[in-house]
């Protein structure tokens, strides 16, 4: 047996950890002294202990982890799935970094340059465009930012199989609307559409209408500053939003092999702000 401070320094976890572990009933002493209320670990704990630190370096959660043991499947099953998954969850963070690396490159070379750290915006050009009415082949789902990307596999594979097994023709590329104000701890409402030319059950109508478009070549992190571009244009003009935005993928994400290929078109839908006064009267 060994005592918890024998424990904690083999396994490089200090006391008050094994204390807290045992209280949220990861792991438990495998006895403790009535008398004097000392804990004491057993050697083939050892492993489960060294286990939980390999997973909190995969940056598995502690309740993750605690899962993992709870589960009543084989341990190696349970671990490779959610091996598989959290690996597929630090490349999508991965790849944010490489990506804040190059735009942070960017805002440097612009510094040097003497330009505003911000002077991009400057280049992000908006268009008054009318929107045709759409026949929607889609699905629309509550997902987590770093579930996005294989959400959009998923989802878009069932959408072309389905319309495949419909004889239907798309209209043009894979589209995503995102509903809804503010992001939730459930995720984003999201729709997952591909514009269809024959009207079939199965499909709904989307009337966008009156919109302002951008097309943006290269990275996803420049969405954000289109939209808060396209809604500073839409306020200075007198216009408000009015639909679900959307965006249009051009190129698919999982077919460019350079962020620089990516070809987004991005739309806010708007229509004419009406002012009315203390009577509630439209203003003219």
């Amino acid at each position: 047996m060994l005592t918890i401070g024998e424990f904690s320094n083999i396994c490089r976890v200090s006391t008050k950890t094994l204390r807290y572990y045992a209280e949220i009933g990861l792991v438990q002493p495998n006895e403790i002294n009535p008398e004097n209320g000392y804990r004491y670990y057993s050697i083939d704990q050892l492993e489960k202990m060294l286990l939980i630190n390999r997973l909190k370096n995969y940056c598995f959660s502690l309740e993750e982890i605690k899962s993992i043991f709870e589960s009543e499947e084989l341990i190696d099953e349970v671990l490779f799935t959610a091996l598989n998954k959290k690996k597929k969850e630090i490349v999508v963070q991965v790849q944010k970094f490489q990506d804040t690396l190059h735009q942070i490159d960017g805002d440097l070379s612009n510094l040097r340059k003497g330009k505003s750290i911000m002077s991009y915006m400057e280049s992000i050009d908006i268009q008054l465009v009318e929107i045709p009415r759409m026949y929607l082949l889609s699905m629309r789902k509550n997902v987590l930012e770093h579930e996005f990307s294989e959400e959009y596999g998923t989802c878009f594979g069932k959408l072309f199989r389905k319309m495949e097994e419909k004889k239907l023709t798309a209209a043009t590329p894979p589209m995503v609307l995102f509903h809804g104000d503010e992001y939730t701890p459930f995720g984003l409402d999201t729709e997952f559409a591909i514009p269809i030319k024959e009207y079939a059950i199965g499909t709904r109508d989307f009337c966008p209408g009156l919109c302002l478009k951008t097309v943006v070549q290269g990275s996803y992190l420049q969405l954000s500053s289109v939209y808060a571009k396209q809604i500073e244009w839409a306020e200075r003009e007198g216009y408000e939003n009015s639909n679900a935005l959307y965006e249009v993928y051009v190129t698919d994400p999982t077919e460019v092999s350079k962020e620089s290929e990516l070809v987004t078109e991005v739309y806010y839908l708007i229509k004419k702000r009406v002012f009315k006064d203390q009577n509630g009267k439209q203003i003219l």
